[in-house]
């Protein structure tokens, strides 16, 4: 029965992080919530705007930068002859209800970080992603200091606790009277730092948090308890590993099952305690001094994860660290079609389409001016060339997957297995996202083009099943090969990104020769070129053991070295989709 009250338990976390929020909304500065459409969404995002003191206003990734920092009134321009300003959303002091976060693009999330940081009440990052690596920019979310997963709650979980505004009133003018322990902040980063957290936010919002529950329960300081339920709320889902690696997968216990810890016996008398005697807990006053409290708060944070959480948060936190989170290749402008952009100053021609609304914006404000002092009649609109404004759109490419595989008779031994089976879990990623996906397959003495750029599924993963495995390691001639490729579909408008899978054990020159030290001189050449033409790439280490030739070809090929020499191929391909994640 007790899996069967965990969505209660979030759901309870989730309304006590909003209340936590309208107390402290400077200190914590927002809200992550991973919600898709449901019921429970719905009464949270109600709830925000009831308990907020200035309530909430909605905000969408498209919005321009005049909707954000406010703009010209045309209308109001227009009928009174001077111009007439508009105030954008970051104007006043209301907080945010960004919905669609997940489809924010870098630019607003930079805006919107700049305007956390310096004068933002608070915002609410509403992410509606359905995959794990479909998640806001981190330039946003880690300037949010909470987090709300409403994953399986449903509506019989939904406990009917209304917010009693007197109530988080009071706690706003408690708050600047909260006492916190002279070591608390010491812990808290402490406590990041096992959890493998790098962020300087993190710990203070932990102790904004803290705060915040303190001044809600009406207590005179921090506790142990306000302190792990900070933990929940700020670190659980910024934590990269556990203290422990090799107890990673089990379930993490709740800090209450924690033992207490026993201190290193100093003398002979000491190390005749019993073992049921334990020493006189520290002074309630000095909690930052008590071993457990980082313990506690890191099982405190995991206690809130499912098993597998971690990891998945992970390969998303990743994917959003690459170029471009939208499974495209690159961008390119243009004047015909594609996704709006600002419009441009110019001159018509060539197909070029004005943007009237963008033009008529540059020439309202000088109207009466120019009417002042021309012929024309006072009614008509005067427009110059210096305000013709020109439409811009921007496209992306389609993006190419070329896998360069290395199939020699050292590979099959060692890896080949492994790394099949991480392309083939890939395929079915890169189909959905319509990729394109080409196969180079080096053994023996050369190359070969197993499967051109193609969205086949069926056809992909049929000539990988048949790729054999046997000879020697011509690895400059599939770098060479695969560059080829990448520069003839760039040529098509493509977007190629190449990934190399290999031992590293290069022994067969490009004139076919076996010639250890002439084939790793070739083979970092075609590595300078592909650095050259700036495809993007990443080199894995499929070998038993690091191979530090493969480094540095890495390094020639600017590329990263990823090794994983005991991965199996769903650990292969992870790593893979987090490095190549468009």
């Amino acid at each position: 029965m007790e899996p069967a009250r965990q969505p209660s338990r979030a759901w309870s976390r989730a309304e006590l992080a909003l209340r936590l929020l309208a107390i402290d909304p400077a200190g914590l500065k927002g809200i992550w919530l991973r919600a898709r459409v449901s019921p429970a969404r719905d009464r949270l995002v109600a709830t925000a705007t009831a308990c907020l003191p200035q309530g909430l206003r909605r905000a969408h990734p498209s919005l321009s930068d005049e909707a954000l920092y406010g703009g010209t009134d045309l209308a109001a321009t227009l009928s009174s002859g001077r111009r007439v300003s508009t105030t954008g959303l970051l104007g006043d002091d209301t907080p945010l209800l960004l919905v669609m976060a997940e489809r924010c693009p870098m630019g607003l999330a930079a805006r919107l970080g700049q305007w956390l940081d310096r004068t933002g009440p608070a915002l609410i990052a509403l992410d509606e992603g359905a995959d794990d690596d479909e998640l806001p920019p981190l330039a946003l979310t880690e300037r949010l200091g909470l987090f709300i997963d409403l994953e399986g709650i449903g509506q019989a979980d939904m406990t009917a606790t209304p917010m009693d505004t007197g109530q988080l009133s009071q706690a706003r003018t408690r708050l600047s009277q909260i006492k916190t322990p002279h070591s608390v902040l010491e812990d808290l980063a402490r406590t990041a730092e096992k959890l493998g957290i790098n962020s300087a936010r993190a710990p203070l919002m932990a102790l904004a948090a803290a705060r915040a529950a303190a001044a809600l329960d009406g207590a005179e300081s921090v506790s142990a308890a306000h302190l792990n339920l900070a933990a929940m709320l700020v670190f659980a889902h910024r934590a990269t590993q556990t203290p422990d690696e090799d107890t990673a997968d089990q379930q993490p216990q709740e800090p209450q099952d924690l033992p207490p810890p026993f201190p290193e016996p100093d003398s002979d008398e000491q190390s005749e305690t019993k073992p049921d005697e334990t020493p006189d807990a520290p002074p309630q006053d000095q909690p930052s001094e008590t071993p457990p409290l980082d313990d506690m708060m890191v099982a405190a944070a995991l206690s809130c994860l499912p098993a597998d959480l971690l990891a998945r948060l992970a390969v998303g936190r990743a994917a959003r660290q690459v170029q471009g989170t939208n499974g495209t290749g690159a961008a390119q402008k243009g004047n015909r079609r594609g996704r709006p952009i600002p419009s441009r100053p110019g001159t018509p021609g060539s197909g070029v389409r004005i943007d009237p609304v963008a033009t008529l914006r540059v020439a309202a404000p000088w109207q009466k001016l120019r009417r002042g002092g021309g012929h024309l009649a006072a009614d008509r609109l005067q427009i110059r060339r210096d305000d013709i404004r020109l439409r811009q759109f921007k496209q992306t490419s389609d993006r190419l997957l070329i896998f360069a595989v290395d199939a020699s008779g050292s590979a099959a031994l060692a890896r080949l297995a492994e790394a099949k089976g991480a392309v083939e879990l890939l395929l079915a990623q890169a189909y959905a996202r319509r990729d394109h996906v080409a196969l180079v397959a080096f053994r023996g003495t050369g190359a070969e083009l197993m499967l051109p750029p193609t969205r086949s599924l069926v056809q992909t993963k049929r000539r990988l099943a048949g790729l054999p495995g046997g000879g020697g390691t011509p690895l400059a001639a599939g770098l060479q090969l695969a560059a080829e490729l990448a520069l003839q579909t760039r040529r098509r408008g493509m977007t190629p990104t190449l990934a190399l899978l290999t031992d590293g054990r290069a022994n067969i020159a490009l004139d076919g020769q076996p010639n250890r030290i002439k084939a790793m001189e070739e083979a970092r050449q075609m590595a300078r070129v592909l650095a050259t033409s700036g495809t993007p790439a990443l080199v894995i280490d499929t070998a038993n053991r690091p191979q530090p030739d493969l480094r540095a070809l890495a390094d020639a090929m600017g590329a990263p070295y990823l090794p994983l020499p005991r991965a199996d191929a769903r650990r292969l391909s992870a790593a893979l989709r987090v490095a190549l994640a468009p």
